[in-house]
């Protein structure tokens, strides 16, 4: 009897915890300025002791122009400069990408990609940080439980640099 028990634990630890998906959305404002600049954005959570717990994106400038090469200008994304990407090797494939134009933008992530596929059982918070050249900078947060045992959403108001931002946790 007990082997028979063992054995189907032990299959029933095999299959995954939980699958859930995280919906965000992030508006760049457009602003009516005499010298505009797509700005740098990194999203990324932070964990309780407020530690990088996986970085979900980070917009730059990828390619070379006159001005230099687009990640000489990441450091002015501060906090998570500090925190996290000064030890990245940039471009992280299914992370950095270029800097997006004014408007809605929307990510989905899913228990079954590298962002969400290590995050443990616990609180968090949503990060998200602007800078942009000739411009301001602008940080937002959004605390959340992980996983989602129910649809959480939660939102936040940027003043300058960044619009409107939701977040969407569903199991």
């Amino acid at each position: 009897m007990r082997a028979t028990l063992t054995i189907a634990l032990s299959g029933l630890l095999a299959m995954p915890a939980y699958a859930a998906t995280l919906d965000i959305e992030v508006e760049i404002p457009k602003l009516n300025v005499a010298e505009y600049h797509r700005p740098y954005v990194a999203i990324w959570l932070e964990g309780a002791d407020q530690k990088v717990a996986s970085n979900l994106a980070v917009w730059y400038q990828s390619k070379d122009t006159a001005e230099g090469h687009g990640t000489k200008w990441l450091p002015d994304l501060r906090q998570w400069w500090r925190k996290s990407g000064r030890t990245l090797e940039v471009p992280v494939d299914g992370v950095t990408g270029p800097t997006r134009p004014a408007g809605t933008h929307a990510l989905s992530f899913t228990t079954q990609q590298p962002q969400l596929k290590e995050l443990a059982p616990g609180q968090y918070t949503l990060v998200v940080e602007a800078a942009r050249e000739v411009g301001g900078r602008e940080l937002v947060k959004i605390p959340f439980s992980w996983p989602a045992t129910s649809a959480q959403t939660g939102k936040a108001q940027g003043t300058s640099e960044l619009g409107a931002v939701s977040l969407t946790a569903k199991p």
